[in-house]
């Protein structure tokens, strides 16, 4: 769901920095919403972020989908997260995004407040595309104001993603329902034992700050603007800097100069929290065992988790809507392009993809088994809604919290700043 110490965000994605020819891509050209020819054949851009291995993963789909639609032709562009919104706010505003997207719930309003998304609901009617069969809950993720402005090609949550290895040597074992307070002592107990930092650095994460908000009945965001105050952010920012000087939280230099590893994978920190889907990135970089472990609660029960959701959005400017949301069905629903995906995206978001898809080895069957454990728990919610402008808010939310971290700012003046610039993104 996108933000984001997750793993879209980091430069981590280095692979994406590979040419679209070094991947055997086509190179997005053309403007306008796509393109036709003399015999009935279309041509639609399909753009999303991501790394190597999805880039030839979706490559795969979509021979699948040119062979089942042979007058329908994709032409591709990926890049790195960040520069994928740099470049599709550039398009946007130039009027030519690309026909269909892959899109997060941090831009639905932003981009539709703008003009630039396409109501898929009108294609839904007219049969192109099917909203119907997907698992409970998860098309919600995609609706603004009654609009389905995305259909998700996968779900997951936040996760606590913690080093067996450390943990068990320390002695701690998270059970569902502890308490933050046993968890900030855990992070003292994990460091006293192993002198590792317990944790890599939860107070700069936004999308946790919700979870915490949410737990305490507020959120990080209501619909127009911010869902707590400057007391709130104080005493959440206070709290995380004080255990970065006490060491019990990695140093964020350290975590700058780890990059693009994650400081978990790295050895420097016991702890990571994170969506859930990314626990495959530690294991393939670090040397320790990775899993697991419950979100912290503040009354023992509700974690305040929801499902999030990557999804695929489309042009209100496309020539060829119909295409389009044939793609879209295409891509979310036929199980082949399930099987192929995987748990790349998030765990399946369509009954007929996540049925087909059965994981083989230990990482992706944990992140199934943890999202069904938390379904069954009852802990999830509906998401929060976010504003125009989120995306700039969580940005200066990491970034001002890693100033903070690493000495460059007080408290007050961080929690000020953060103040100033969401309004004025909130405002935009």
């Amino acid at each position: 769901m996108g933000s984001d110490r997750h793993v879209e965000r980091r430069t981590v994605l280095k692979a994406a920095g590979a040419t679209a020819a070094a991947l055997g891509l086509a190179a997005t050209t053309g403007c306008g919403g796509g393109s036709g020819s003399g015999n009935g054949t279309v041509t639609i851009r399909y753009s999303w972020w991501g790394a190597e291995e999805r880039a030839k993963r979706i490559n795969r789909t979509i021979a699948l989908f040119e062979k089942k639609y042979p007058k329908i032709k994709v032409k591709t562009d990926f890049q790195t997260y960040q520069s994928f919104w740099e470049k599709f706010q550039t398009q946007a505003a130039g009027g030519n995004p690309p026909d269909v997207f892959q899109n997060a719930v941090a831009f639905l309003r932003k981009y539709d407040k703008r003009g630039v998304l396409l109501d898929l609901k009108s294609q839904a009617q007219a049969g192109n595309l099917s909203l119907d069969q997907f698992r409970a809950g998860v098309t919600k993720v995609g609706e603004v104001d009654g609009k389905q402005l995305g259909v998700p090609v996968g779900s997951n949550t936040m996760s606590l993603v913690v080093d067996k290895k450390v943990f068990d040597k320390a002695g701690v074992r998270p059970q569902p329902g502890w308490t933050w307070d046993e968890y900030c002592k855990a992070l003292k107990t994990i460091h006293d034992r192993t002198k590792i930092p317990g944790d890599t650095g939860y107070f700069t994460i936004m999308y946790l700050y919700d979870l915490y908000l949410r737990q305490n009945g507020r959120a990080f965001f209501t619909e127009d603007g911010l869902g707590f105050d400057q007391a709130d952010l104080t005493e959440w920012w206070t709290d995380g800097y004080n255990r970065v000087k006490a060491g019990f939280v990695t140093d964020p230099k350290v975590v700058q100069q780890d990059m693009p590893k994650s400081s978990l994978s790295a050895g420097h920190g016991a702890s990571e929290f994170t969506w859930d889907n990314f626990t495959v990135r530690y294991s393939a970089e670090g040397g320790s065992s990775y899993g697991l472990a419950p979100i912290p609660t503040t009354d023992g029960k509700h974690t305040g988790q929801y499902l999030a959701s990557l999804m695929l959005s489309a042009s209100a400017r496309t020539a060829h809507p119909k295409e389009v949301a044939q793609f879209i069905d295409f891509m979310v629903h036929d199980p082949e392009v399930g099987t192929i995906m995987g748990y790349d995206r998030g765990i399946l978001a369509s009954t007929a993809q996540y049925e087909a898809f059965k994981p083989a080895d230990e990482v992706n069957k944990e992140i199934a088994q943890y999202e069904e454990d938390t379904a069954e728990a009852g802990v999830l919610g509906t998401i929060t809604p976010h504003p125009s402008g989120a995306d700039t808010v969580e940005a200066a939310f990491l970034r001002i919290g890693g100033d903070l971290g690493q000495g460059r700012t007080n408290v007050a003046d961080a929690v000020k700043q953060f103040f100033t610039e969401s309004a004025a993104a909130l405002q935009a």
